[in-house]
C-alpha cells in the first residue's frame, strides 16, 4: 500500500472513551492516537503512507470485504471473502469509562484488540504492525521477547504486541503470519504503555474473549438510554453512538473529530487539528445527545466547561484541550506527506487565539437547556452565566472572526451578533425559570436584546441580495445565517428568512443538493474547499420550518447517501464527486444528523395528527 490512500470512507471508528482508531475496510488501523486523542499517534499512515506506521490484518489471497458495527455498539466486523474461504475480524478497543483521574492518565489494557475467525474453508492471514511514534517522527527500538510478544519503544511511548502465532522482526516491524480453519480463531493486540522496559506482569495475556465481552457490554449498557422511535432510527444512534466515542471520559471534553490534517481540498492548505473541544461543538452535539435521551454526558460536559472556562468571562476561548488546556500553539509536521500529499500537516490550532463572540450564546443556550433537560444548576453557575450576560452586554458591537474561524480579520459577522442575541434570550429564559429576583436586571438584559435584534435585521438583511448576509456592509451569502430561525431569532416564514432560504439554495447550493458555507469570500486562505455537511441539514431544518416536508425528507435522503456504508460522515463532500473531504468523523455533522431527524419525525406528526383531525 506505500504510497496509496484509501478514500477518507473506506474507514470506520473504534474507540475506547479516550482515544480512537480509525480502521480501513482493508483490515488496516492507519490512525490511533495514545494515551488521548491530542497524542501523538502510533499509527498514522493516514497521514503518510511511508512513514505513519498501521496494524493490518488480512487475508494473504484476493479477497472483498465488508463490514458492520455490532448492534449498539462501537465495536467492528468485517468479513473476508477468499477463494478458499471466509475470516470474519472483530475490532475493538477495552473501555475505560472513568469519569474521574488524571487526564494524561494510561489505564489498564489500553489498545487496539483484534480477533479473527475463520466461518468458511480455510484462510491463510497476515498480521503486521509498525508502530511509529510520535507522528512517525520516532522509529521505536523493537524487539522479540517471546516468541508471540514484540515491544517498541522510544521517546515517551511504548507497545506491546500480542500474537497468537510466533512474530518475526523486520525493519523495526512485527509480522506473522496465521492459516485458519473453520472454527478456529486467533488473537491479536497492541498495548500500549509508558513503560520503557517489558515485563510479562504488565501485559497479563490469557485471551481476549474477556475483554470482548466487557466492551460489548459497555456499548449496549449505554445504548440502552436511547429513546427515539421516529425516523432514521439506526442512523440516529449511529451517530449518538459516534458522539459518546468521540467524548473523553476522565473530562467529559467533546473533540470535534478523530482526525487532524485531514483536507478541505485534496493538495491544498485548508488542513487543520480539529482532536479539541469546541464550546460551539460540544454544546450543539450535547443538545442531540439530550434529544434523544442521554442526559449524562450534559453533567460531564457542564463540569468540563466549569473547569476549563474558570476565571473571567472575557477570557473565554473558542477551544480548550481535552483537560480544559488553553495553549493550542499550532506548528507544522514538515516531515509528514500529509494525506495525499496534502500539506501541511498541522497540530494545535492557531484559532483558539480568535475572537468569535457567538459561543457566548451556546454557552448560555447550553445552560438553558442543562436545567431544562437536567435540572436546576447552582448559584455559582448562575454566577457565571451572569457574568458571560455582562461581557456580551459590553462586547456586541464588535467585530470577530465569526463561526467559521477565517483567517482574513475581524468583521461584523451576522451570525455573531445573533448569537448575542441568544446569549442574552437564554439568561432571560432561565432567570424566569428560577424566579430571579433582579427585576431591573432582566429589563436591561430586555433592553439589550432588543437593540441587538433590531441592529442586526437592519444592517445585517441586505434588500439588494434579498438575504441575510454574512456580515454588514457586505452582499456575500453565508450559510450560517440558516441557524437563525433554529435559534428562535426569527421565523423561517418571515419574508426576508424565507427569501434568504430561497438565495441560499440558487447560490451556495451544488446541482447535487449540497451547500456550501460559503462563496467568493477571502478567508485569508488559498484554494477552496467542498460542501459543508453540516449546513446541508441546516437548509433541511429551514424546509421543515418552512413545512416543506416532502422536500426536506427527499433531501435527507439525498444526505445519508454520502455516509459511508457504516453511517460515518465526514466534514465536508466533494460538490462534484461525493468524495468525503476535511476531518473524520465529525461531531458537528452527526449532532446535525439526529436534530434534523428528530426535527422532521416531530413535524410529520403533527401533519398526520392535524390531517386527522380534519378528516
Amino acid at each position: 500500500m506505500s504510497g496509496a490512500y484509501p478514500d477518507i470512507r473506506e474507514y470506520a471508528l473504534i474507540g475506547d472513551t479516550h482515544s480512537c482508531a480509525l480502521v480501513s475496510r482493508m483490515g488496516s488501523v492507519d490512525w490511533a492516537c495514545f494515551p488521548r486523542f491530542d497524542s501523538g499517534s502510533v499509527f498514522g499512515r493516514l497521514l503518510d503512507a511511508g512513514k505513519g506506521g498501521y496494524f493490518s490484518i488480512a487475508p494473504t489471497s484476493e479477497y472483498t470485504a465488508s463490514r458492520r458495527y455490532l448492534p449498539e455498539t462501537m465495536l467492528l466486523e468485517t468479513t473476508f471473502e477468499t477463494a478458499s474461504g471466509t475470516v470474519v475480524l472483530h475490532d475493538f478497543m477495552p473501555v475505560n469509562p472513568m469519569t474521574e483521574g488524571h487526564p494524561n492518565e494510561v489505564f489498564e489494557n489500553q489498545g487496539i484488540c483484534r480477533v479473527v475467525t475463520c466461518e468458511r474453508g480455510a484462510v491463510e492471514i497476515e498480521v503486521v504492525c509498525q508502530p511509529r511514534f510520535q507522528y512517525g517522527a520516532v522509529v521505536p527500538h523493537t524487539s522479540l521477547v517471546e516468541p508471540n510478544v514484540g515491544y517498541a519503544h522510544g521517546g515517551i511511548d511504548a507497545l506491546a504486541f500480542l500474537s497468537a502465532t510466533p512474530v518475526k522482526l523486520d525493519d523495526n516491524t512485527f509480522r506473522t503470519t496465521c492459516r485458519l480453519k473453520e472454527g478456529e480463531s486467533a488473537e491479536y493486540a497492541a498495548h500500549y504503555s509508558w513503560r520503557q522496559e517489558y515485563s510479562s506482569e504488565h501485559f497479563m495475556y490469557d485471551g481476549l474473549e474477556g475483554l470482548l465481552e466487557a466492551a460489548k457490554a459497555y456499548w449496549s449498557d449505554w445504548s440502552k438510554a436511547f429513546n427515539y422511535q421516529g425516523l432514521y432510527q439506526k442512523q440516529v444512534l449511529r451517530s449518538a453512538l459516534t458522539l459518546k466515542a468521540l467524548t473523553y471520559a476522565p473530562t467529559g471534553g467533546i473533540v470535534a473529530a478523530a482526525t487532524t490534517s485531514l483536507p478541505e481540498e485534496v493538495g491544498g492548505e485548508r488542513n487543520w487539528d480539529y482532536r479539541y473541544t469546541w464550546i460551539r461543538d460540544a454544546t450543539f452535539a450535547l443538545y442531540a445527545l439530550n434529544l434523544v435521551g442521554f442526559v449524562d454526558e450534559a453533567d460531564a460536559f457542564k463540569r468540563w466547561l466549569k473547569r476549563a472556562t474558570a476565571g473571567r468571562a472575557q477570557d473565554l476561548q473558542i477551544m480548550y484541550g481535552l483537560a480544559g488546556e488553553r495553549r493550542l500553539a499550532e506548528f507544522s509536521l514538515d516531515h509528514l506527506d500529509g494525506y495525499r500529499g496534502s500539506r501541511p500537516v498541522r497540530i494545535g490550532n492557531g484559532a483558539h487565539t480568535q475572537l468569535q463572540l457567538d459561543i457566548y450564546g451556546e454557552v448560555l443556550d447550553s445552560a438553558h437547556l442543562y436545567r431544562k433537560y437536567c435540572g436546576e444548576f447552582d448559584d455559582e453557575y448562575w454566577q457565571f452565566c451572569r457574568d458571560l450576560v455582562e461581557f456580551v452586554m459590553k462586547s456586541w458591537r464588535e467585530p470577530d472572526e465569526g463561526i467559521w474561524e477565517t483567517r482574513g480579520g475581524r468583521k461584523h459577522f451576522v451570525f455573531s451578533k445573533v448569537m448575542c442575541w441568544v446569549a442574552l434570550d437564554r439568561a432571560i429564559r432561565a432567570a424566569d425559570a428560577i424566579a430571579w429576583d433582579d427585576p431591573a436586571e432582566i429589563e436591561r438584559w430586555k433592553a439589550v436584546r432588543e437593540e441587538i435584534k433590531e441592529d442586526v435585521l437592519r444592517h445585517g438583511y441586505d434588500e439588494g441580495a434579498g438575504a441575510f448576509v454574512q456580515s454588514y456592509g457586505s452582499a456575500n451569502l453565508d450559510a450560517s445565517v440558516l441557524m437563525l430561525p433554529l435559534a428562535g431569532f426569527i421565523k423561517a416564514s418571515d419574508p426576508r428568512m424565507r427569501s434568504t432560504i430561497e438565495q441560499i439554495e440558487r447560490g451556495l447550493t451544488s446541482p447535487e443538493g449540497l451547500v456550501y458555507r460559503y462563496r467568493d469570500f477571502d478567508d485569508g486562505l488559498s484554494g477552496h474547499e467542498g460542501t459543508f455537511t453540516l449546513c446541508s441539514f441546516w437548509l433541511v431544518d429551514n424546509l421543515i420550518y418552512l413545512g416543506e416536508l416532502d422536500r426536506a425528507e427527499t433531501m435527507m435522503n439525498n444526505l445519508f447517501g454520502y455516509a459511508n456504508d457504516v453511517g460515518l460522515f465526514s466534514e465536508e463532500i466533494g460538490p462534484v464527486d461525493g468524495e468525503a473531504l476535511g476531518n473524520f468523523p465529525q461531531a458537528f455533522t452527526h449532532m446535525a444528523v439526529i436534530n434534523t431527524a428528530v426535527q422532521l419525525y416531530r413535524a410529520k406528526q403533527r401533519r398526520i395528527a392535524r390531517e386527522a383531525k380534519l378528516s
